[in-house]
């Protein structure tokens, strides 16, 4: 089993960055693909970004790309989200999921075992 802890969430301008990250602890971090959603109030759970096992694979949704960028320290057993040029509809609930197959980079919510707690971003126009 494998324990996460998302943190690094805010309150910021339209336009500034953020950096999330994501602790992860128990089974072996490395042998785990990571993923990053977020949920909007009165709106579904939707992909953020995921990264493989190695950190040589990446996947991210359309609304985010070239904005965010998602990578993994395997020593220090975090995954990060930089996130940058934020816009208002970036606001939301952001977790951090973990996925015993590691070699992908899942866009379903349904396909990740472990989820963090969550970390509220929030971005003011």
């Amino acid at each position: 089993q494998v324990q996460v802890v998302e943190s690094g969430g805010g309150l910021v301008q339209a336009g500034g960055s953020l950096r999330l990250s994501c602790a992860a602890s128990g089974r072996t971090f490395s042998d785990y693909a990571m993923g990053w959603f977020r949920q909007a109030p009165g709106k579904e759970r939707e992909f953020v970004a995921a990264i493989n096992w190695s950190g040589y694979s990446t996947n991210y949704a359309d609304s985010v790309k070239g904005r965010f960028t998602i990578s993994r320290d395997n020593d220090k057993n975090t995954v990060y989200l930089q996130m940058n040029s934020l816009k208002p509809e970036d606001t939301a609930v952001y977790y951090c999921a973990a996925d015993k197959r590691g070699y992908g980079t899942n866009r379903y919510a349904d396909e990740y075992d472990y989820w963090g707690q969550g970390t509220q971003v929030t971005v003011s126009s």
